[in-house]
């Protein structure tokens, strides 16, 4: 049993463990052994002091910025983070007496912030659904702070050495030896890049090029070529807002690490997660869903000569109101299995129809929303951003309202308005949503009194009006 003169020391030497459940190899050989198909293992990051793999790197850039005599006695440390380096340089920061100011997208997990106060730092939320060069996007935010926070450091983890670093010296060399070797196969995500940049290069050099690093990635991420919509796993991927105007991507990030990508839809990485804590008993988040779903692909196929390490990089118990919930699957159409085997009421799929969504682009005319919303039935649609080259279904956090053909034609006819003018003028509340899994009779309660219709959401993105009257007449 190890003893720690700090728990600071605590951070990293995580164990591997070997997923024979769900890499369909059931009790079979180890490490030292062969078989009929690969070995996976998972670097279970969440057994660090602090809960993920951030630890490492909230300690490198600590340690880099005294040294470099950036951060002195008495400062402050402040970062914009999905919630997992803000708990590392929390729980580094204030054991080496520092103030820790964390800037905390307001989409993220409620457990992160709760974390983070109870480890004493001040969080400020702040959203990160806005054009990066907004005043009030989190990156703007936390700099400011850095800026008029008299001994104010920021981390800034996206472009800070010292992350990559972190893993180049600890991470790459643990997983070395723990496999003897032997390792041929390296599988993480990509947020800020620095893990499986410093993970990675390390793995690759003391192999001779031998290790194959393998980036896991949301299906909409522009790292792996996606359009850049919003999706529902935190911590991962790289998200870019239409208006945006110019996409920086981490210098944290090094592609040429990556050899190659796999691209995990949302629905993939959560129900992932979800099973594995199920089959092989690790509580883990969704990123970890999509790291093991691109490393369960990549296995397929491999011999027993080869070796997968999936790097799993937080606990599941900061989840346990989102991914981890049921409900919250439902709720944005991730899970449509019955809730228990008495459950019998029909679910919204049961009522959609074939027709697809018919949405308005915000930089639409009134006229050009008059032409759609003639054509769907009810006439109403809801408005979404515009994003140029979209290839994915419109995400539910770039729906921004509403518009029904009714307050445009009177608009019109009394004069109020022209059919060049901008929607805005006439922009409505945003429909309520319902998850395609959901039972009817939450799909009327979402409605109320004053809505007629509400969106559907199918894996967290808009697939389908459904209204009213369908709900009515089959209840």
């Amino acid at each position: 049993m190890a003893v720690y003169e700090s728990i600071t020391d605590a951070i990293g030497g995580t164990p591997l463990f070997r997923l024979s459940r769900l890499s369909g190899l059931g009790e079979r050989a180890g490490l030292g052994e062969r078989s009929g198909g690969p070995a996976v293992y998972a670097k279970a990051e969440f057994l660090s002091i602090g809960g993920s793999v951030k630890d490492r790197a909230a300690l490198s850039m600590v340690l880099a910025a005294e040294r470099e005599g950036v951060l002195r006695p008495g400062g402050t440390i402040v970062e914009a983070t999905s919630g997992n380096t803000g708990i590392g340089l929390a729980l580094v920061g204030r054991q080496r007496g520092y103030r820790v100011v964390v800037g905390v997208s307001d989409r993220s997990a409620r457990e992160k912030s709760d974390i983070l106060r109870a480890y004493g730092a001040e969080v400020v939320l702040a959203p990160t659904t806005l054009p990066k060069e907004h005043p009030d996007h989190l990156f703007q935010v936390v700099q400011r702070l850095a800026d008029e926070i008299p001994g104010g450091w920021l981390a800034n983890q996206y472009d800070n050495p010292a992350n990559p670093d972190a893993h180049v010296r600890t991470t790459g060399p643990e997983i070395w030896e723990q496999t003897g070797g032997r390792i041929t196969h390296f599988v993480a995500g990509v947020g800020t890049g620095g893990t499986i940049s410093g993970t990675g290069a390390y793995l690759k050099e003391v192999s001779g090029g031998r290790v194959t690093v393998v980036g896991a990635d949301p299906e909409s991420s522009v790292y792996s070529g996606g359009d850049g919509s919003p999706y529902f796993v935190e911590s991962i991927g790289h998200f870019v807002h239409p208006e945006t105007l110019e996409d920086l991507w981490p210098q944290s990030y090094h592609p040429e690490v990556v050899d190659r990508f796999e691209c995990v839809p949302d629905r993939e990485s959560l129900l992932t997660a979800r099973q594995l804590a199920r089959e092989e008993g690790l509580l883990a988040g969704p990123s970890s869903g999509t790291a093991l779903a691109a490393a369960l692909r990549t296995a397929r196929g491999l011999g027993p000569d080869s070796l997968v390490v999936v790097l799993l990089p937080d606990s599941g118990r900061s989840y346990l109101s989102k991914a981890l919930s049921d409900d919250w699957l439902r709720q944005w159409g991730f899970l449509e299995e019955p809730r228990d085997a008495e459950d019998k009421e029909p679910t919204v799929r049961t009522v959609l129809g074939p027709a697809p969504l018919a949405t308005v682009s915000s930089r639409a005319t009134l006229g050009e929303a008059l032409a759609v919303l003639r054509a769907v039935p009810g006439g109403v649609a809801p408005v979404t951003l515009h994003r140029p080259g979209r290839r994915h279904a419109v995400s539910a956090g770039e729906v921004t309202g509403s518009i029904d053909a009714a307050s445009v034609e009177a608009a019109l006819a009394e004069g109020r308005a022209r059919p060049d003018d901008p929607l805005t003028a006439l922009l409505g509340a945003a429909l309520p949503t319902v998850g395609v899994g959901q039972p009817l009779s939450t799909a009327l309660a979402a409605l109320g009194a004053e809505h007629s219709a509400a969106v559907v959401l199918e894996d967290g993105r808009a697939t389908a009006l459904v209204h009213r009257s369908r709900l009515d007449a089959t209840g």
